[in-house]
């Protein structure tokens, strides 16, 4: 009998090659994480203590003077904006979103307004900020944020992600310096990436990391940086926060995270990985139609993707057609595929169980050689992507 509880539960035996995705479960939960959860379950906890115990090792980990943990990174934007509008008030924590000052407004470069799932600017104003939106998509520059801080001014977010656009906005250590000569806060969501220092090393007056990404965590957030600014985001657990709460098993599943992230074999992992980078390589040169170009990640985190670039005349499949039926298939194979209308897909090697980078060869094989033995090419129109991207959703849960 197969010990892979998805099949006990009807579900689907999904291999991601997508990413650390939040809609597939984020990442493969490190065994140090399971033992600690395990381990804390059954037992009765002082919860704010426990948090003092998490907060010690994320600001070893950090950098920071302190940290949290909390539901997801999405909370900790949350949290941190309210902590720039509330500060230590415990009526006007008890009171948002609806707020008594007119210092709530957050700054946000224009062309770091992504979804994550959800909106950026959404998470801002769930904790009563006023989103000012900085330049345009594609450009930003000094006299923007210059001119958008006024005494209304709370505090400004900054994203690090590969959605955002990746050229022409400021750059974390100008927007930090802007925001700096004005006694403006600065909160980077940095929810994907790596290096746990760095943010706060360029100024960042809080740092928020997901928990259940690199770190192979439980699914939380870790919010890190100066002491009084963290203090008065977690104070927001007696208000907005309440939803957001982390328990007492994401709590300890992170700080034993952490603490293996410190021991973990990075360069060995980076190998592994780019010996499945290399596989696929062998199984996609010279197919008809396929480019495979091995790539560094956009924001400078220590690995590579495969973007799969796929000419439809030649491959006799489009590479959005091609996504679907990796997807549709036995197993099912996701990819990154966010950017597909550009004719191209990514393959992510970063949560794999060892065996499960040979059959993404072999399905990606399999569907190539189907599509190549088709007389017509399959293409059908991006448009309808589109148009049902959310029929699922929309019906669920049926």
């Amino acid at each position: 009998m197969s010990d892979d509880i998805r099949s006990a539960l009807g579900l689907r035996p999904v291999i991601n090659v997508s990413g650390t995705m939040t809609s597939l479960g984020a990442s493969i939960v490190v065994p140090e994480a399971i033992a600690a959860i395990s381990a804390i379950l059954p037992q009765f906890v002082e919860v704010n203590d426990l948090q003092r115990k998490a907060s010690a090792i994320i600001a070893r980990l950090t950098g920071g003077e302190a940290g949290f943990v909390t539901a997801s990174c999405s909370a900790g934007i949350s949290l941190a904006v309210a902590a720039t509008i509330t500060g230590n008030d415990l009526l006007a924590i008890e009171k948002l979103p609806d707020v008594s000052t007119d210092k709530n407004e957050v700054l946000v470069q224009m062309g770091h307004v992504v979804s994550y799932g959800a909106p950026v600017d959404q998470a801002i104003r769930i904790a009563g900020g006023k989103v000012v939106f900085v330049g345009q998509a594609t450009s930003t520059h000094r006299y923007h944020m210059e001119n958008a801080i006024t005494d209304r001014t709370a505090a400004a977010v900054f994203v690090v992600s590969h959605h955002v656009v990746d050229y022409g906005l400021l750059n974390l250590i100008e927007f930090v310096e802007i925001a700096h000569a004005k006694d403006v806060p600065v909160i980077v969501d940095a929810a994907s990436e790596y290096d746990l220092r760095i943010f706060l090393e360029q100024g960042a007056d809080i740092a928020i990391y997901s928990g259940h990404k690199f770190l192979g965590g439980p699914t939380s957030g870790i919010v890190a940086g100066q002491k009084e600014l963290v203090r008065h985001a977690f104070l927001q657990n007696m208000g907005i926060g309440r939803g957001m709460k982390a328990g007492k098993e994401s709590i300890a599943g992170v700080m034993a995270a952490l603490e293996a992230w410190e021991t973990r074999d990075h360069e060995g992992v980076r190998e592994r990985e780019t010996s499945y980078l290399q596989l696929w390589k062998q199984a996609l040169d010279g197919r008809p139609g396929v480019t495979a170009l091995i790539e560094p990640d956009p924001t400078n985190n220590p690995l590579e993707r495969m973007r799969v670039i796929v000419a439809p005349q030649e491959a006799h499949i489009t590479a959005w057609d091609l996504s679907d039926a990796l997807a549709r298939g036995n197993p099912p194979i996701i990819v990154r595929d966010h950017e597909v209308e550009h004719r191209y897909f990514y393959l992510d090697p970063c949560n794999l169980h060892p065996g499960q980078e040979k059959v993404v060869a072999q399905r990606l094989a399999e569907e190539l050689d189907k599509a190549r033995a088709s007389n017509e090419i399959i293409a059908t129109p991006l448009e309808n992507r589109s148009r049902h991207r959310f029929d699922a959703a929309l019906r669920w849960p049926d």
